[in-house]
Formats: structure tokens, C-alpha cells, sequence
């Protein structure tokens, strides 16, 4: 089964591809988590992406394909679900023909609606082991100590782009060059609308619901 993931930023896309891919055996593939791969190891694709990355605006079309693309190609058969990509009509009309190439295509569109204003809260909430990578929030996931992560101790931070001002323009860019994704998928493809202003839990089970007839 592929699978791609649409949603504002914070609209839980991560938690919900971690539960998708337990129950379906697929592979998750974060355009985001790749992104901060290659900016902490330092790759030239890295050092391109750094600084769209850190003012919250979306990192250009031809370096996100491209790296997508390679991703994708080395994926397992049994599928996967892609969650931050594609993010443009380019990048989706791009991805389409790189699998219609392998005589393959995407199965369904889970589309997260989530209120603006909670996704700021969630965002901004959000908290940052530098050392281990793990992530809290100082609302619904606190560490034990205060300030501190459970595993190593270290000083938790926040990611330059969690700030309300970067979140405001990484909404305000999604709801332009994004939002337009839904419609281009609703003449191709299944688009389930999911809504995502609910606990993590239900709106796991909605979705499960929606793919049980695709398993």
C-alpha cells in the first residue's frame, strides 16, 4: 500500500504515520526527518535546505523531488506512506510520473484537518533533545524533570522553526501552495478527509477505518 499523508504543519502527520505503519508493516517516509538528516550531516543537499528550513518557508520544488524520488526508489515493496511530500502540484504531478514509470501509483490520500489555532499550540509546545533527538511538549508529553530529557538529561530546546512567528508563515505557505494538493488528488485518486482536532487515538481509529477496505 502507498500511501501520502496531507496536513498542515502539527497536524499530527508523524504520530499518525507511527501508527499506520506498526498496523500495515510500511515504511515512513518523512520528507522532514530526511531533511534534518542531511542538515546535521552536513550534505551538500543540506547546506541548500538549512536556510528555507529555519524561516519556515517550504524548501524549493527540485530539491525536495529529487530527494524524495531517490527515497522512494529504494523502498521495500510492501509499501510505504509519505508524510511532508509532496507538498506542491509540481512535486505531485512529479512523483505520479516517476511511479507510473514502475507501472505503480499511490493508493490514498489521508487529508488531516486540523483548526489553525491548535496547530500553533501544538508546534510551539514542542521540545527538542539536542543529544538523543527525543521529543516532548510542555503541554500533553512533559519530560520528568522539568526543562530536561528523560533519557540523558540534557537541556531541552526548541527548533527555530517551532516559533509562533515561523509556524504563522509555514501555515500561511501550506494553506497557498499545498491546500491546492486536495483538489488535484480528488480528480485522480481516493482522498480520504480525516479530522484531526480529536485525541491521536481517535483519529487513528477513523483512519483505519477509512484504509480497511485498501489492506
Amino acid at each position: 500500500m502507498r500511501i501520502v499523508l496531507l496536513g498542515a504543519p502539527g497536524a499530527g502527520k508523524g504520530t499518525q504515520c507511527k501508527y499506520i505503519v506498526e498496523k500495515y508493516r510500511l515504511l515512513h517516509l518523512s520528507s522532514g526527518d530526511i531533511l534534518r538528516r542531511h542538515r546535521a550531516q552536513g550534505t551538500a543537499l543540506g547546506k541548500k535546505a538549512q536556510s528555507y528550513m529555519d524561516s519556515g518557508a517550504l524548501v524549493p520544488d527540485d530539491i525536495i523531488i529529487d530527494m524524495m524520488i531517490d527515497e522512494i526508489a529504494r523502498a521495500p515493496a510492501g509499501g510505504y506512506v509519505l508524510d511532508g511530500f509532496p507538498r506542491t502540484v509540481k512535486q505531485a504531478a512529479d512523483l505520479d510520473k516517476a511511479l507510473e514509470s514502475k507501472k505503480q501509483k499511490i493508493d490514498a490520500i489521508l487529508n488531516l484537518q486540523v483548526n489553525e489555532k491548535i496547530i500553533v499550540r501544538r508546534i510551539t509546545g514542542r521540545r527538542i533533545c539536542p543529544k538523543c533527538a527525543a521529543v516532548y511538549h510542555v503541554e500533553n508529553l512533559k519530560p520528568r524533570v522539568d526543562g530536561k530529557c528523560d533519557k540523558d538529561g540534557s537541556l531541552l530546546l526548541q527548533r527555530p522553526d517551532d516559533t509562533a512567528e515561523v509556524v504563522i508563515t509555514r501555515l500561511k505557505n501550506y494553506n497557498e501552495q499545498t491546500a491546492p494538493l486536495v483538489d488535484y488528488y480528488k480528480r485522480k485518486n481516493t482522498v480520504f478527509d480525516i479530522d484531526a482536532n480529536e485525541e491521536a487515538e481517535n483519529v487513528r481509529d477513523l483512519i483505519f477505518r477509512k484504509l480497511a477496505p485498501l489492506a
